[in-house]
C-alpha cells in the first residue's frame, strides 16, 4: 500500500476513535490530534483530492515561527522582514489538514468546529466547502459544519494560515498555536457561549446567581421541554437546583433567565478562589438532548471613586503586571499547563492581577487564573483605525471591531477572574474627537453585551488633550503617567485610575502613589514576563534597529522566559510582601552585555545591570557595587563574617541599599532589621568548580493526556550544591519512554539556539527543557549530559 493511502487510512481511523466520544453523550471534544502540515503556499490545498502524503504529521497546538529555519539549526534570521519586531522570526504561508470520520449514527446531530486561535488570516474549508476567512489571530472562531460532512465517510479540515507580513510589535507565533475543538448537539441544544452566568446580590449568607441560557431548536417542529439547572461545589455536591419549562418555535432560538440562591456561599477571591459548577440540561419527551457545565465562581467587584476597587466589599490595589501571549521556547503553542505554569509564576511572585496585553488571551490561561486567584484586565485590540505596519489589524478594523470584540466578551463573561474589558492601548491619535468618537462606539457597544464590568484602555501620554477620550472609559489606564495621577483627577474626579503600564525601573515611586491616592487603584509593569520581539527594549532601548540582532527577546520582565526571577523582581516584593524580604544583586564589573550609545533617554524599560552572582574572579580586591533590596528599616552587610556596615533605608534610599565592597571570594550575607532586631537574611555565595548536574522538575507526575508538560530546570552545581552563575557548558539531553523533548532554552536573550533540538548550552549556570507526555501510562526518564561531569537523569512519572 501506498504511504499516501496508509497515512489516510490511519488519519481516518484515529479520527473515527476520537469521534467515537460523541455516541457517548461528550458534548465537546478536543481535535488536536493528527493534523497534516505543510509549511508554504499549495494550490488548491483545500482540496480532498490532493495528495499529502509527504505532509507532516503532528499535534496541535502549532507554532512554525519557533522552529528552525531549514537548512538551519536557528528560529532567528537577521534578514527577516518582520525583523526587530518580532525578534527575528520569520512568517510565512501554512497549510493545516485533517481527515476524520464521522459515524453514519450521528446524522441527526449538529457539529460545529471552534479554533481558540490561529494566527493569523485563516480560511477554512471542509471537504473543499470554504467556510470563512478569520483576520485577527486572536480570536476563537467557529463554524456549524454540519450541512457539509459525509457521515460514514473522510472528511477533511483545511485551513491556510497567512503571516507574510510585518502584522505584531511583538512576537506572535504563526500557525494553529492554541486547541481545535468539536462540538456535536442534538437539534435541540444550548447556544455556544449561550450560558450567562452573574452574582448581582451577594452576601456572606446568601447569594443570588442569575442564569441567562440561549436555546436552540433546529428541528423542523415546535417544541416544549424542560431546562434544568444545578450548581455544584467543589466537593461534586449539588448545592441547589431548579427547572423551569420552555416553548420554542422551529429553528429558531430563545432565551431562558432563572435565578438559584446559594446558602452560605464559597466567595471567589484572590486569596480563596472557590469555584462553583454550572450543570445546565434540556430535558425532551424524557431525554436528556443537551448538557453543558460551566464553571463560575461567586464574586462582586465595585469600581469607587471614593473607595477604589472592592472585591467582595473589601477594598485592595492590584498588583499587576502586563503580558503577552507566547510561551517563550515554546513560542506562541497554548498548551494548558504553559499557561497554567504562567500564572503559577506570577502568583509565587507577589502578583494578584494580570493586564493581558493587547490581545484576548487563551481560554487556558482564564482557567488557570481562575483556579489560582489572579484578577485580569482582559484586552482586544493593539490598534484601531491607525495601525503600526500597513497589514496589521487597523487595515480591516472597521469591518471587523464588532465581531471581534463580541468574541471576547462572549467567551470570557463567566470567568470570575475577568474585572475589566479593555478596549485598546495606546491607540493613535487619541487627542482627537475622531477616536474619542470611535472610543465611545466601543464602550457602548461592550456594554450592551456585558454591564457588570468597566470598560477601560490602556492610555499612554495621557494629558487634558486626552479628555474626551478618556472620558469614554469607566476606569482609566494610564501607560508611563504618574505625573497625571493628581491634575487627572483633578480634571475627572469621578474616574479611578491605574497605571496600565509602568517602568520597572520607577516601581518604588509607582507603588508608593497607588498607596498614596485612594483613586490610584493599581500598577501592572512593562512587562512581568519576559517575551521574545520588541527585541531589547529593556537593554539597548529605543529606537529599535535591525542591527541590534542577536538580541531577540524584550529582556524586560519580572520573570525571564524560563521562568526564573531577575533581580527586578525580588525589589518587587519588597514593596508588595507584608514579610521582611531582603535580596542581594551586584553590578558585574563588565556591562552584562554591549551597550547602545545611541539609546534614547526617555527608554527606561531596563533594570539596572545588576546580577545574583558572587563569582568574579580576577577582580579580587577590586571595589564592586553591592545593592541590598529590602522594606526592612535598616540592613548590614557581611563578607565572610565581616560586618561592612549597616544602612538605613529611607524615602531616599527606595528600598535599595548600596556598598562598595572589594571583591573577595567566600560568602556575602545581609541581613534585615527591624526595631533592631533581626527580621530576615540573605546570602549570595562564590561556587566552586562545576562538579554535578541538578535536575528539578516542577511536575513529576503527569496526565496521559498527550498534552502535559513537566518543565525540568537544569543546574550546573559545585560539590556543596551552589549553582555556578557562570558555568556556560553545553547540555545534551536523551529521553525515553511515554513522552517527548519538545523545547529546550536558556535565559541568554543574545543566544539564536535552536528550541527544537536535544542540546542547549546553560547560562549564568542554567537551561532548561520542556517535556511532553504521550497518551500511554508509565514513565519519562530524561538524561543530562555534560562532557566531564557525571550523566543526570530525573524520571516522570504518566498516569
Amino acid at each position: 500500500m501506498k504511504r499516501n493511502h496508509i497515512i489516510l487510512f490511519l488519519s481516518i481511523i484515529i479520527g473515527l476513535i476520537s469521534c467515537k466520544k460523541t455516541n457517548n453523550e461528550t458534548r465537546k471534544q478536543l481535535f488536536d490530534d493528527n493534523w497534516l502540515f505543510h509549511y508554504g503556499d499549495v494550490t488548491n490545498g483545500e482540496n480532498p483530492a490532493l495528495d499529502d502524503s509527504q505532509w507532516r504529521i503532528l499535534d496541535l497546538p502549532h507554532d512554525w515561527t519557533i522552529e528552525d529555519i531549514p537548512a538551519t539549526n536557528s528560529p532567528f534570521d537577521s534578514t527577516v522582514v518582520n525583523g526587530v519586531a518580532s525578534g527575528f522570526t520569520r512568517g510565512g504561508i501554512g497549510w493545516y489538514r485533517k481527515h476524520f470520520h464521522i459515524d453514519k449514527s450521528q446524522a441527526e446531530k449538529k457539529f460545529y468546529i471552534q479554533f481558540d486561535g490561529v494566527y493569523m488570516n485563516s480560511d477554512v474549508w471542509i471537504n473543499g466547502q470554504h467556510l470563512g476567512n478569520q483576520f485577527y489571530g486572536y480570536s476563537a472562531f467557529g463554524y456549524d459544519i454540519t450541512d457539509f460532512l459525509k457521515f460514514g465517510e473522510d472528511n477533511l479540515i483545511a485551513v491556510q494560515v497567512k503571516t507574510e507580513t510585518v502584522t505584531s510589535r511583538w512576537y506572535s507565533g504563526s500557525g494553529i498555536y492554541r486547541h481545535v475543538w468539536l462540538t456535536s448537539t442534538s437539534p435541540l441544544h444550548v447556544d455556544n457561549y449561550g450560558t450567562v452566568i452573574t452574582t448581582p446580590e451577594i452576601s456572606e449568607k446568601q447569594a443570588k446567581v442569575t442564569v441567562s441560557s440561549t436555546l436552540v431548536n433546529s428541528t423542523s417542529e415546535n417544541v416544549e421541554a424542560t431546562l434544568k439547572l444545578k450548581i455544584v461545589d467543589s466537593d461534586k455536591k449539588v448545592i441547589v437546583q431548579n427547572e423551569q419549562k420552555f416553548n420554542i418555535y422551529r429553528n429558531k432560538k430563545t432565551t431562558v433567565n432563572q435565578d438559584l440562591i446559594v446558602e452560605i456561599p464559597a466567595l471567589w477571591s484572590t486569596d480563596f478562589p472557590a469555584l462553583y459548577t454550572l450543570v445546565t440540561e434540556i430535558e425532551h419527551n424524557n431525554k436528556i438532548t443537551d448538557r453543558t457545565e460551566e464553571i463560575f465562581g461567586i464574586r462582586s467587584i465595585r469600581f469607587d471613586s471614593e473607595k477604589g476597587f472592592l472585591l467582595n466589599g473589601k477594598e485592595i490595589k492590584l498588583k499587576g503586571g502586563c503580558i503577552h501571549h507566547d510561551n517563550g521556547p515554546l513560542g506562541a503553542m497554548a498548551f494548558d499547563r504553559a499557561e497554567e505554569r504562567k500564572v503559577e509564576l506570577h502568583k509565587a511572585a507577589g502578583f494578584n492581577a494580570l493586564r493581558m496585553a493587547h490581545n484576548p488571551p487563551s481560554p487556558a490561561l482564564l482557567d488557570a487564573c481562575d483556579r489560582l486567584g489572579i484578577l485580569v484586565i482582559d484586552e482586544a485590540f493593539d490598534v484601531w483605525r491607525y495601525g503600526h505596519f500597513e497589514e496589521d489589524y487597523s487595515k480591516h478594523f472597521y469591518e471587523l471591531w464588532k465581531a471581534d470584540l463580541e468574541s471576547m466578551i462572549l467567551r470570557d463573561r463567566n470567568h470570575p477572574s475577568v474585572i475589566m474589558w479593555s478596549i485598546g492601548n495606546e491607540i493613535k491619535q487619541n487627542d482627537t474627537q475622531e477616536i474619542a468618537d470611535l472610543s465611545r462606539k466601543l464602550a457602548e457597544y461592550t456594554r450592551s453585551i456585558d454591564s457588570t464590568r468597566p470598560v477601560t484602555a490602556g492610555v499612554n501620554s495621557v494629558s487634558s488633550k486626552k479628555d474626551a477620550y478618556l472620558k469614554t472609559l469607566d476606569v482609566a489606564g494610564y501607560n508611563y503617567s504618574p505625573k497625571e495621577y493628581v491634575t487627572g483627577h483633578e480634571r475627572n474626579p469621578g474616574q479611578l485610575i491605574y497605571a496600565s503600564e509602568s517602568y520597572a525601573s520607577q516601581a518604588y515611586d509607582y507603588w508608593k502613589d497607588v498607596e498614596k491616592y485612594k483613586w490610584v487603584i493599581g500598577d501592572f509593569v512593562w512587562t512581568s514576563f519576559d517575551y521574545i520581539g520588541e527585541a531589547s527594549i529593556g537593554w539597548y532601548g529605543y529606537y529599535l534597529e535591525q542591527s541590534f540582532y542577536p538580541f531577540y527577546m524584550a529582556y524586560c520582565g519580572d520573570i525571564d522566559i524560563c521562568g526564573i526571577r531577575r533581580p527586578q523582581s525580588y525589589f518587587r516584593e519588597t514593596l508588595w510582601s507584608q514579610q521582611p524580604i531582603i535580596h542581594i544583586s551586584v553590578t558585574p564589573p563588565v556591562p552584562s552585555f554591549p551597550l547602545n550609545p545611541k539609546k534614547e533617554d526617555w527608554s527606561v524599560w531596563n533594570w539596572p545591570d545588576e546580577i545574583d552572582s558572587w563569582n568574579f574572579q580576577g577582580y579580587e580586591g577590586k571595589e564592586l557595587k553591592v545593592w541590598v533590596y529590602t522594606q526592612c528599616e535598616e540592613s548590614e552587610l557581611f563578607l565572610n563574617g565581616k560586618s561592612l556596615g549597616r544602612e538605613k533605608n529611607t524615602e531616599f534610599t527606595k528600598n535599595k541599599l548600596d556598598w562598595n565592597v572589594p571583591y573577595q571570594k567566600g560568602i556575602l550575607e545581609a541581613k534585615g532589621y527591624d526595631n533592631g532586631k533581626e527580621v530576615t537574611a540573605s546570602v549570595l555565595k562564590t561556587a566552586d568548580k562545576v562538579a554535578t548536574i541538578r535536575l528539578t522538575a516542577d511536575k513529576t507526575v503527569l496526565s496521559a493526556s498527550g498534552q502535559d508538560l513537566s518543565y525540568v530546570t537544569v543546574e550546573l552545581i559545585d560539590a556543596t550544591g551552589n549553582a555556578n552563575p557562570i558555568a556556560d557548558d553545553l547540555v545534551t539531553f536523551s529521553i525515553s519512554g511515554e513522552g517527548s523533548l519538545i523545547a529546550v532554552a536558556n535565559s541568554d536573550p543574545m543566544s539564536t539556539e535552536s528550541f527544537q533540538k536535544n542540546y542547549r548550552k546553560a547560562w549564568r549556570g542554567t537551561c532548561l527543557a520542556i517535556l511532553k507526555s504521550d497518551k500511554k501510562s508509565g514513565k519519562i526518564l530524561l538524561k543530562a549530559n555534560v562532557e566531564g561531569l557525571p550523566q543526570a537523569e530525573i524520571s516522570i512519572d504518566v498516569k
